[in-house]
């Protein structure tokens, strides 16, 4: 992927070092005793399957054949029996207890080993979340959801299957070649000589392949991100895909982002075809070779060098034990391949967590002098002049202390607003890069609203009427929970979730209302006067299960002035000190935009309320507008006093009037320049220069 083409969560994920040793420092430390467990009881059920070969083999030559004593490793022979009878039956009781001792700790390991894996991947996918909760809009504005989903979903599910899987049995791994080693080179080391000699080939093999396959994984994992973004692209826009007739085009995105999956995934699987029968081929020869080099051993008695005695009981000992060698040894394959998979995903999962969080709160911070509309809250931004990463940083300390001032100054009365120079750029992309950033949104804007005044912002498209506003809610800045709480929002885009309609109002509330003390029937009340406020109470009642009826994920049953309502209720629940409307009616008919006007109309009348509005008519009462255009505040008065100045409002006011013709040519030239530096803005505004990323 060319440098300009590449995002913040993509530069951060190349920047992760070791990323599974730091899941293990960050995540496994506090789960470390049920990693120890594990291990310990895999290496006793490890051992415990070597038994019964090694007591096989004793047996045959001891009470068979006669051929050898009856004697066990780092077993005193004084504690054996002499007599073969006695013999006989503790090499049956040993042969059965090592199964039981085998069966018992592989059980207590699987549980050791799931807890360990599944306790770090539920760490690791909420404190994910949280991180990406926390990050700042312009990440949101960059990243498609589908990417985002695909580390929270996808790369954690990897990190399970190689912490609950790969890892153990890397640790099963050891412990068979270890062990198995260490058994056939103290009865036979010559014939184990011929055994582990294909070890140091595997390791030679492993080394290649674990260099080539990782780029694959890598690139796999990225294109998996791409899939779910199609995926959810099509899903989400699915009345747009029926209504544009355009389920070709979206059959066409998804084939292709599968089939670069596809190619992806075989890549890997063809390394992996070289890989595993290679792997396996070497651990078949090794046990062709020791089979047939003890062969020939009992039936001529030691070949060229060789010159050690090698009995049956040992040679059936060696035959047992390597088949034992050969199956793990071939299961490496499954082992890198799930380790390449989780060091991939890991470096994904830590890229989302190493972005940087610029919604922090400052430690001297102080809650706001209330939450609410009647507990009083009030708020300040002073002279920022800059980018979201630089100024804004500065900003926050004014603005947390103006906070504090202000709430002084105004004895805690609900909605003090100031604006004092107030100047903000869009960063290019400056998650990567701090000093790339686009031309100013804003520009000196200065201004102040008191308790239960109206401001309205009016302006054409572009002009910086929705950053003004998000800038008070610190959605691209920096905040405390306190202020945000002291605001309520409603949107153009209603943001309803799957649920019903009770939860939906309520929503936002949960942590508000002292539902702890309040009956059921009490809190039912709050909400269905909330709805009854905006004029939604009628059509919830009509139906069929009122207000726990489910509304479908982003409220897809209900219609958009219903959507818009209920946004309206919800605040209305809220009772926020300070009421922002953006654009709350330009989606909805006439008739429907009365409805919902007379409820913003009611829940505005004693806050500060600021109001986004095309439509010049929904803001002919407003206390103030003020008129933007190119990020300054270039008029600003009553509709009256707008209107007589004969500026842009007037020129606004006059298009929507339907006065076209008589707008001058300057005015309908500028129109037009705006809309074409918004296109190309909108069309560059993700690009990261290179020499940033090379940095």
């Amino acid at each position: 992927m060319a440098a300009d083409e590449r995002n913040a969560f993509e530069v951060y994920r190349d920047r992760v070092d070791r990323p599974l040793g730091r899941l293990f420092r960050e995540y496994g430390a506090s789960e470390a005793h049920w990693l120890v467990i594990g291990m310990v009881a895999n290496v006793v059920a490890r051992v415990a399957g070597l038994i019964p070969p090694v007591v096989l083999g004793v047996a045959i030559d001891a009470v068979f054949t006669g051929s050898g004593p009856y004697t066990l490793p780092i077993v005193p022979d004084a504690w054996l029996p002499t007599a073969e009878a006695a013999q006989f039956r503790l090499s049956v009781i040993l042969i059965f207890g090592s199964f039981i001792v085998t069966g018992v700790f592989t059980y207590v390991y699987g549980i050791a080993a799931n807890n360990f894996a599944h306790r770090v991947m539920h760490a690791v996918r909420t404190d994910s979340f949280d991180q990406m909760q926390r990050l700042d809009m312009t990440f949101f504005d960059d990243k498609q959801t589908g990417e985002v989903m695909s580390v929270l979903n996808n790369d954690a599910s990897n990190l399970e299957v190689f912490l609950d899987n790969a890892l153990q049995n890397s640790a099963r791994l050891g412990v068979m070649v270890v062990g198995i080693a260490t058994v056939l080179v103290y009865y036979n080391y010559e014939l184990a000589v011929i055994t582990l000699a294909a070890i140091p080939l595997m390791f030679l093999f492993t080394l290649w392949f674990m260099r080539a396959v990782e780029p694959r994984y890598v690139a796999q994992r990225s294109v998996v991100g791409d899939l779910n973004t199609a995926l959810e692209n099509a899903l989400s826009g699915v009345e747009l895909v029926k209504t544009s007739n355009t389920e070709a085009h979206e059959s066409e995105r998804v084939e292709d982002a599968s089939f670069s999956y596809f190619r992806r995934t075989m890549s890997i699987l063809r390394l992996n075809y070289v890989y595993r029968p290679g792997m396996e081929l070497l651990a078949g020869l090794a046990f062709a070779a020791t089979f047939a080099v003890g062969g020939f051993w009992l039936a001529n008695g030691p070949p060229g060098p060789f010159s050690t005695e090698l009995t049956v009981g040992t040679f059936v000992t060696f035959v047992l034990l390597t088949q034992q060698f050969v199956a793990p040894l071939a299961e490496v394959s499954n082992i890198i391949d799930q380790y390449e998979n989780a060091k991939a995903s890991c470096e994904r999962v830590f890229g989302l967590r190493d972005i940087p969080v610029r919604i922090e709160n400052d430690d001297d911070a102080i809650e706001l002098g209330g939450q609410t509309r009647s507990d009083g809250g009030s708020k300040r931004g002073r002279g920022v002049d800059g980018t979201v990463d630089d100024a804004t940083e500065d900003a926050v300390d004014d603005a947390t202390g103006d906070a504090a001032d202000a709430a002084a100054d105004h004895g805690g009365v609900a909605g003090a607003v100031e604006y004092d120079e107030v100047s903000f750029a869009y960063p290019g992309n400056a998650l990567v890069d701090p000093e790339d950033a686009d031309e100013e949104v804003l520009s000196g804007v200065s201004f102040s609203a008191d308790p239960g005044d109206t401001v309205a912002l009016v302006g054409p498209t572009g002009a910086g009427k929705s950053t003004l506003l998000k800038l008070l809610l610190r959605l691209y800045d920096v905040t405390v929970e306190s202020l945000r709480s002291s605001v309520g929002y409603v949107a153009q885009d209603t943001t309803l979730f799957d649920g019903t309609i009770a939860e939906n109002i309520r929503y936002g509330r949960f942590t508000r209302i002292d539902e702890a003390d309040a009956e059921e029937s009490e809190v039912r009340e709050r909400v269905v006067e909330a709805a009854k406020a905006a004029e939604a109470h009628e059509f919830i009642a009509s139906l069929p299960n009122g207000y726990e009826t489910r509304i479908g994920e982003r409220g897809v049953k209900l219609s958009g002035g219903q959507r818009q309502r209920l946004a309206i209720a919800r605040v209305v629940l809220q009772d926020p000190a300070i009421l922002i409307l953006d654009e709350a009616t330009s989606a909805v008919d006439t008739e429907t935009e009365m409805l919902i006007q007379r409820s913003l109309d009611r829940l505005a009348a004693d806050r500060t309320t600021f109001v986004i509005a095309h439509r010049l008519s929904t803001v002919t009462d407003a206390d103030t507008a003020l008129v933007l255009e190119d990020g300054e505040v270039v008029e600003r008065g009553s509709h009256d006093e707008l209107l007589a100045a004969d500026g842009l409002y007037a020129k606004l006011w006059g298009v929507q009037a339907g006065e076209i013709d008589e707008l001058p040519e300057e005015f309908v030239e500028r129109a037009r320049e705006r809309h074409v530096d918004r296109a190309v803005e909108r069309a560059t505004e993700s690009e990261v220069d290179a020499e940033s990323l090379d940095d």
